[in-house]
């Protein structure tokens, strides 16, 4: 049981951070823009956009364009 708590605690000390930038929580918040593209309900195009859509961001680091 001693070693359930001991090893409860660095979860819980994790999970007590006061900001979502302070501790290790704010990477696994961070959504990678290939993601926000596709929720906006875009597509990330490595040619240029089709017709009718617009560049509203970049996916892959710069290399595709998300075409909304």
């Amino acid at each position: 049981m001693r070693l359930f708590h001991i090893l409860l605690l660095p979860l819980c000390l994790l999970f007590a951070q006061v900001g979502p930038g302070a501790g290790l929580l704010a990477s696994l918040l961070h959504r990678s823009p290939e993601y926000t593209c596709a929720k906006q309900g875009g597509t990330c195009n490595f040619s240029p956009c089709p017709l009718y859509t617009q560049v509203k961001g970049y996916c892959y680091r710069g290399k595709a364009k998300c075409c909304i």
